[in-house]
């Protein structure tokens, strides 16, 4: 099967130990790096991911989670990563704090690609080896080839 998360993660789109202390933090820096480098609008990142957490937690569990959303700003959909210097709360149902985390924007029409895309990212995550590798990845490079590798 071939890999949709290749197709819309950049290495660009990869951040490594980043350092916030929030989830609502982590949202701004999404639409701070999505403003720089794909020219979308940091408002409209935030408020898109910020209206969906409201309807519940899009953490996993297993310190992950993909806050995701539509919106009109974007007309393909696009993926940032983040890997967190300190975890943080996301009311995730196990309770844990996240440290992994894939945001997902798709444009308003793509409905079965978004959970095309959800699912494959659920897939990954669910493997305790991927979260494992993850972690310990030392590179951009490293990581975008643990996401967007066969499992």
């Amino acid at each position: 099967m071939m890999s949709l998360i290749k197709d819309i993660l950049p290495i660009s789109h990869i951040v490594l130990d980043l350092d916030v202390g929030s989830k609502k933090r982590l949202f701004e820096q999404a639409g701070l790096l999505l403003e720089n480098d794909d020219g979308l609008s940091r408002a409209d990142v935030f408020d898109c991911l910020f209206a969906r957490e409201k309807l519940g937690s899009t953490g996993l569990g297993q310190g992950v989670a993909i806050p995701h959303g539509r919106t009109s700003a974007v007309k393909n959909t696009v993926g940032v990563f983040f890997r967190l210097k300190n975890p943080v709360s996301f009311d995730a149902p196990d309770g844990l704090p996240v440290s992994l985390v894939f945001v997902l924007l798709v444009p308003e029409n793509a409905s079965s690609q978004h959970l095309e895309v959800l699912s494959e990212l659920a897939n990954k995550f669910s493997l305790k080896s991927v979260r494992d590798a993850l972690l310990a990845a030392t590179s951009k490079e490293e990581v975008q080839l643990i996401l967007t590798s066969a499992n």
